[in-house]
């Protein structure tokens, strides 16, 4: 049902509206619920198959209805119609209704100015590159539609070509902004977490499928940047949460100090560089074994470095580690807590235990024999493992012998602690793969892995990776090498294409040098800005005024520029001086003040042999630039073919 009201604006107009809402939402699709896109896509398609169709637009009442709808749908959806996320979408509805009632170029504009809004509004969600660059797509093609309300039909590329030079002017201005518009700490507008980027997929509980849920992700965890040459395979373990308490299931953090100082002594070979790890609301920094020097944060007596705050953000720091240090000094607290195991929970685990206890002639000796357990039983490495039964490492150790590093971690510790060993699981993130291009260690989800640390009287604690007895190239490779031949990891993470490899490693460079010089112009960067310009301690009123000179240099520079390029017309006009210029090789240039008409004639007295093709021509031109029908983008081309034919001689 529609009425019978038909728009006043052109087709062209109205297809350059309808491509400004498709490039505005088609981005916000993958933050709004699915029930609320295919509510806009429906909408949209609505008005494509009037546009086409040359149909009247819907009458007021069933807009009404509509609209309604979108907002009990978005509450449907959040619960609530208030915050950032609801209120995003049930703008994004609006835009795709508001194209159903646009009749006119007022209307029309305040399609553009939301179009304008929400593009703004998707770096509410995230402030990635790629984000950045849908963004710019939609931007152009806004400005496309915003100038087609105010001139005449043009072909599409010469439209999105004026459109894109009109961005290219604002770059400088926006440059200056950038730069000198104070700078303020934290995400986007106070707006938490979501608004820079991803999260890690660690908790500080580990239950049987939770890391191996990890595998499928191919997101970036963090990089690492180093003075020198890399760690080898072996030593890249970045810890992160340390589990002692197992309640027969789920592990979970145990009691811990925290201090200024690391709870060892740091020796042994060291390795400088930088961590940038993205936000994941928690104190953890996946700090590379072990952690030393004076890094500025605090240090946990289970040997993770953790930040002062959550780390809401991105963040870079520069660290120093040292794989080689003795952390051998511990509290009877903690060794008496990695002791404890629940009564009553794994029987058989806890019985085999005991039984490398009696077998080993020191307990040094104990970690080898449950190794040499796992070797001849050969255990199996797997992101599917089979089903486990209500006693999960009972399952695991006699009846599956298949699982992923969180049952080998797991396990293993049980066997410790049955054979009276403090042990402990430590889950954080093992390997990296090294990026040629920008040369940073890149460490994704996928790499999230469980190792074990067993307390030895003369040694302190040791680590023990017993997943290395069932896949050896897990340590030494990655894991997706150390996966079975028919496992499914990320496309992007296959380790058999090479070209797509490289393609990552560019991309992975690029996105890295956005977020460092973009998203990571911090108040500390704009402060070093500022002191190479001579701004030693800027203030406030300093900063201003330099934006503000600076400003009125861009759009003084800008406006001499406009001023002295001398106006070129419109696509019609254009044509009609390409063919005075055909004329004026011949001998026959037009005078300033001549018209078209009178132009035509003095020609044809001189030359009547160019009748047959000129006067076609002026008499089209005359028609579609002073005639009474609206010119459209179909005469308008069919002018322009004219006009490039014409060669006289």
């Amino acid at each position: 049902m529609t009425s019978k009201t038909l728009p006043t604006l052109r087709p062209d107009q109205r297809l350059w509206l309808l491509a400004t809402v498709l490039t505005t939402l088609l981005p916000q699709a993958a933050q709004l619920p699915q029930l609320v896109t295919a509510f806009n896509a429906l909408l949209v398609l609505w008005s494509a198959s009037l546009l086409f169709q040359q149909r009247g637009m819907p009458p007021r009442v069933l807009l009404t209805g509509l609209g309604v709808g979108g907002l009990a749908l978005v509450f449907s959806q959040y619960q609530t119609l208030i915050g950032k996320e609801p209120g995003l979408a049930i703008l994004s509805s609006l835009l795709a209704l508001k194209l159903l009632e646009t009749h006119d170029r007022r209307d029309a504009r305040a399609v553009i100015l939301l179009g304008f809004f929400l593009q703004l509004g998707l770096f509410f969600y995230n402030q990635a590159m790629w984000i950045a660059g849908l963004a710019l797509v939609a931007t152009c093609t806004t400005f496309a539609g915003m100038h087609s309300l105010e001139s005449p039909p043009r072909p599409v590329p010469a439209r999105l070509t004026g459109a894109a030079r009109l961005v290219l002017q604002g770059i400088p201005l926006m440059v200056v902004l950038f730069l000198l518009f104070p700078r303020i700490q934290g995400p986007l507008w106070g707006i938490p977490d979501a608004a820079l980027g991803s999260t890690t997929g660690l908790s500080d509980r580990m239950e049987p499928g939770a890391l191996s849920r990890l595998s499928e992700s191919d997101e970036i965890a963090f990089r690492a940047k180093f003075e020198g040459p890399l760690p080898p395979e072996r030593e890249r373990y970045w810890r992160g949460p340390v589990l002692s308490k197992f309640d027969g299931h789920t592990w979970r953090p145990g009691p811990e100090q925290i201090l200024t100082q690391p709870f060892y002594t740091p020796a042994g070979q060291e390795y400088r560089y930088t961590l940038t790890l993205e936000p994941h609301d928690q104190r953890w920094l996946l700090a590379l074994d072990y952690p030393g020097g004076d890094s500025g944060q605090l240090y946990s007596s289970t040997l993770a470095l953790q930040a002062r705050e959550p780390v809401h953000k991105r963040l870079a720091l520069p660290l120093t580690a040292y794989p080689h240090a003795r952390p051998n000094r511990e509290l009877a607290l903690v060794l008496g807590a990695t002791l404890e195991l629940p009564p009553n929970s794994n029987p058989r685990a806890q019985a085999l235990g005991r039984s490398l206890r009696q077998r080993a002639q020191r307990h040094s000796d104990i970690p080898a024999l449950a190794i040499q357990y796992l070797r001849e039983q050969k255990f199996r490495y797997t992101l599917d493992p089979p089903p486990l039964d209500v006693d999960d490492v009972d399952s695991f150790l006699f009846d599956t012998r298949a699982g992923y590093c969180e049952q080998f971690s797991g396990a293993f510790v049980v066997l410790m602690r049955a054979a009276g060993l403090s042990a402990r699981v430590v889950t954080g993130y093992q390997g990296g793969e090294f990026n040629p291009v920008d040369g940073t260690l890149v460490v994704r989800q996928m790499d999230a892995h469980a190792w074990a640390e067993v307390w030895l009287p003369d040694r302190g604690w040791v680590r023990v990776d017993p997943t290395a007895e069932a896949a050896p190239a897990r340590l030494t490779e990655s894991s997706r090498a150390a996966l079975a031949p028919n496992a499914k990891p990320p496309l992007l993470a296959r380790v058999d294409m090479a070209w797509l490899r490289d393609l990552r490693n560019q991309f992975d460079a690029l996105n890295h040098r956005w977020n460092q010089w973009v998203l990571g112009y911090n108040p500390g960067r704009q402060r070093d800005f500022l002191e190479l310009l001579g701004f030693d301690n800027p203030t406030l009123q300093n900063l201003t005024s330099l934006m503000a000179a600076l400003t009125l240099v861009v759009l003084g520079g800008l406006s001499l520029w406009a001023l002295r390029t001398p106006p070129q017309g419109d696509a019609l006009d254009r044509a009609w001086q390409q063919v005075c210029q055909q004329l004026g090789r011949l001998g026959l240039a037009r005078a300033s003040w001549e018209g078209p008409r009178d132009y035509t004639r003095r020609v044809l007295a001189t030359r009547p042999d160019l009748a047959p093709i000129l006067e076609p021509l002026a008499t089209e031109y005359l028609r579609l630039r002073y005639g009474p029908e609206p010119l459209t983008s179909g005469s308008l081309r069919r002018f322009l073919q004219s006009a490039r034919k014409f060669r006289p001689r």
